[in-house]
């Protein structure tokens, strides 16, 4: 079968591989749809960034090596010895982040923030390929509602939905929302589902700004023309929002979040990367304001994430700008590099 494999940084080829063998616990899929990621984008080429120097270590001591495609929806064609949960023919996609079983945070029952799991895409073959084996334990399954390009973003979609959770959203509270990118579009759309009243999103793009607009925000600001703070204040009588949140994961974007916070609210980090500097008293102490991060999710909330989708017509195909086909994978890595589209996805 073919799969994409990196011969080295910058050095993807279409090559023929074995194909993959179904043991226990684990199924063989033909991968329906894959999104590629930023983060993957940056990693083809060498860029550092999050698992950087896993990726640069399997490069010098395994290349040629199958890595990402960990955002997929597949169709199941083979199941394995004591598969319970899925069956030839379902529609699956995953949580790709796998616990490990025997650390502390898997056995609290925490096992979603696992630092210790392999990784599907990273040290775990991914879905740029013809087929791929993956274990159960990653596994969801996708409601017949949603599209297939809609079930490879479920892990986005997911981590956006432990975003609005984890900042305690409820209802009609006023939010502000720093970073219009797809994830900052899509805690729109669930903050607007879940019952929020002003929603106020910010970003440097007047074209996300529009986008941004279209998907239900009450008012968009661009950052590049006026002072997003400013702007939050006026907007809610002069107490800042509820509950404001960053996706971009910029020092500008979480001063944003902080500043335009009211007191008593809570500010959450969603965006990886960077870092920030508070003026602690005013900015955090005299406000009493909670700061929380919020990083990843549990194969329950993905579930739960596929039905709210589907029960609340959350538009995620107006996010995509560019489609392409499995042999496209370079020519998709390079635009996604430069961070200047939508979501794209593979057509398998």
């Amino acid at each position: 079968m073919k799969a994409w494999q990196f011969h080295g940084f910058g050095d993807m080829r279409l090559d023929e591989v074995p194909e993959p063998v179904c043991g226990p616990g684990h199924v063989v899929v033909e991968p329906l749809c894959v999104q590629p990621s930023v983060t993957e984008a940056q990693l083809a080429f060498g860029i550092p960034t999050l698992a950087y120097q896993t990726i640069k270590h399997r490069l010098e001591t395994e290349a040629p090596v199958q890595l990402f495609g960990h955002e997929f929806c597949a169709l199941v064609v083979e199941v394995g010895e004591g598969i319970t949960r899925v069956r030839p023919g379902d529609r699956v996609a995953a949580r790709a982040k796998l616990p490990c079983g025997s650390c502390p945070l898997c056995l609290e029952g925490r096992d979603h923030l696992c630092r210790k799991g392999p990784i599907i895409g990273f040290q775990l073959p991914g879905c740029f390929a013809e087929r791929a084996l993956l274990p159960e334990i990653a596994l969801v399954r996708v409601d017949d509602r949603i599209s297939d390009s809609e079930a490879a973003c479920l892990q986005s979609l997911s981590d956006s939905v432990a975003a609005v959770e984890t900042a305690g959203l409820t209802i009609g509270d006023s939010v502000a929302i720093y970073g219009q990118g797809s994830m900052g579009l899509e805690c729109l759309q669930i903050a607007r589902s879940s019952g929020a009243g002003l929603i106020v999103t910010v970003d440097v793009r007047e074209e996300s700004c529009r986008i941004s607009r279209e998907l239900g925000a009450d008012v968009a600001v661009n950052a590049r023309a006026d002072d997003p703070v400013a702007a939050i204040k006026t907007l809610t009588h002069g107490t800042g929002a509820d509950k404001t949140l960053d996706t971009s994961g910029t020092a500008d974007g979480r001063l944003i979040a902080v500043r335009g916070a009211k007191p008593w609210g809570t500010a959450c980090f969603v965006g990886e990367g960077g870092d920030v500097t508070i003026e602690v008293s005013p900015q955090m102490l005299r406000k009493q304001l909670t700061i929380i991060g919020s990083w990843t999710f549990s194969t329950t909330i993905q579930a739960d994430c596929a039905r709210f989708i589907a029960d609340n017509a959350i538009d995620v195909e107006h996010l995509f700008t560019d489609r392409w086909k499995l042999a496209q994978a370079d020519e998709a890595y390079k635009l996604f590099d430069r961070q200047t589209s939508g979501k794209g996805v593979f057509l398998m």
